[in-house]
């Protein structure tokens, strides 16, 4: 390799900063992404990344089609959305935190609470393999369905009895509300009491509540200033089971569209944090979101157009050499030169360096004597025209100021540099 050849050519040096580049905007997105990095949430879970019998992907789906602006949230600032916030707590909900989280988003928006009901499980490794094969990732089999009891400690007026009733073979799973009815896709229900403090949405046969909103008491801040708060005692009317009937989807809507004050809210929001799937924030999560967004921006700009100048050059990279004085003579030249300086004896220069490029002189002019009258006849000869050495170094001894000490060792470099 020559001694001026680079160890990249500009190809290779462009692909490794664009690698790294690629690679660092990588490692920003996977940070961001935390826990959802890896996985879609399709666990067998009562959630709306689930897939299965008790999921409520389909209801997500549904949402999108009826143009609502829907998303899922892994982040606890989705809990604070002014939309539509979509909860599907799991049976281990602590009632405490909870009614914390209702009543936060009494003055922010909206809440729609589906509760759970099922006891999913995987399928069992007994099953014959033809059966396993059936099964996609999320599928579940449905066990036991469970009431729960953490809905009883919420304080008022959220708080109501959650019961499960097993039909017998002759009843009928009935259901009905806004204008509409059908029946359940099981004879298992939970549903709960009427309660001044609540307003029935959908009901089943028998008159229980399988639906209802929190309205509170008449007269207090709650019933005048409180957002909606609507709770689904029985899931089956919107999980993936119930969706499978045209009459229960219509339902679900229009479950989503009462607690949207009626679709006056088109944002809708299905959190996922309470599932176990939050991601915490991060600086560079926040680089990525407005306000910040436009910060960041602007520095990946700036990158851009340092790397564009790096490759457009003026010319090729200078060559490093052997440096024009060794470092010790530079050294003593620098030290020499503060001490005359100081001494404030600038005036003692002229002469010494009138000699200096005399012998310089003569010796580009083939001269081997260097005094001024053979220096200034072969000039002469040479550059015709020009003043005389001998007068420009007369100049230079008899200058004092410093100004008139440089004008004239300039105007004797001059002549060694027309040389």
């Amino acid at each position: 390799m020559s001694r001026g050849g680079g160890a990249f050519s500009r190809g290779g040096v462009l692909a490794l900063v664009a690698g790294g580049f690629a690679l660092f905007l990588a490692l920003i997105w996977l940070l961001a992404a935390g826990e959802g990095f890896g996985g879609n949430g399709n666990n067998g879970q009562a959630h709306a990344a689930a897939k299965g019998l008790n999921g409520y992907a389909g209801l997500v789906r549904l949402a999108e089609a009826a143009d609502f602006d829907v998303t899922r949230s892994r982040s606890p600032i989705g809990l604070e959305t002014e939309g539509l916030l979509v909860v599907t707590p799991p049976p281990a909900t602590d009632a405490e935190e909870f009614a914390e989280l209702l009543k936060k988003r009494e003055n922010i928006g909206p809440t729609l609470v589906i509760l759970p009901k099922w006891n999913a499980l995987q399928p069992p490794p007994f099953l014959p393999s033809e059966a396993r094969e059936k099964f996609k990732t999320g599928w579940v089999i449905l066990g036991d369905a469970d009431p729960l009891e953490w809905t009883a400690k919420l304080p008022q007026p959220y708080g109501f009895t959650s019961t499960l009733e097993q039909l017998e073979p002759d009843e009928a799973p009935d259901w009905e509300g806004f204008g509409l009815a059908g029946s359940l896709p099981t004879r298992s229900i939970l549903y709960t009491e009427e309660d001044a403090l609540h307003e029935a949405l959908i009901t089943d046969a028998a008159g229980h509540w399988l639906a209802l909103r929190v309205v509170g008491k008449e007269g207090t801040d709650f019933y005048e200033n409180a957002h909606w708060t609507v709770f689904v005692a029985e899931p089956d009317l919107v999980n993936n089971y119930g969706l499978a009937d045209k009459a229960r989807a219509e339902a679900a809507l229009a479950l989503l569209s009462a607690a949207a004050y009626d679709g006056d809210i088109n944002e809708v929001t299905f959190d996922l944090t309470l599932n176990g799937f939050g991601a915490s924030e991060n600086l560079l999560t926040l680089a990525f979101r407005p306000p910040f967004l436009a910060a960041t921006l602007c520095l990946l700009l700036a990158l851009l157009i340092i790397a564009w100048r790096a490759f457009k050059r003026f010319g090729p990279a200078a060559v490093g050499g052997e440096p024009g004085i060794a470092f010790g003579k530079q050294r003593l030249i620098a030290n020499g030169a503060g001490l005359i300086v100081r001494a404030r004896r600038l005036h003692l220069l002229g002469a010494p360096y009138a000699a200096l490029t005399a012998r310089r002189l003569a010796d580009r002019l083939g001269l081997t004597r260097t005094d001024a009258d053979s220096i200034d006849a072969a000039l002469a000869r040479r550059l015709p025209g020009e003043e005389p050495f001998s007068r420009r170094a007369a100049r230079l001894e008899s200058a004092d100021r410093p100004a008139d000490i440089l004008g004239a060792a300039q105007a004797l470099d001059d002549l060694t540099r027309k040389l």
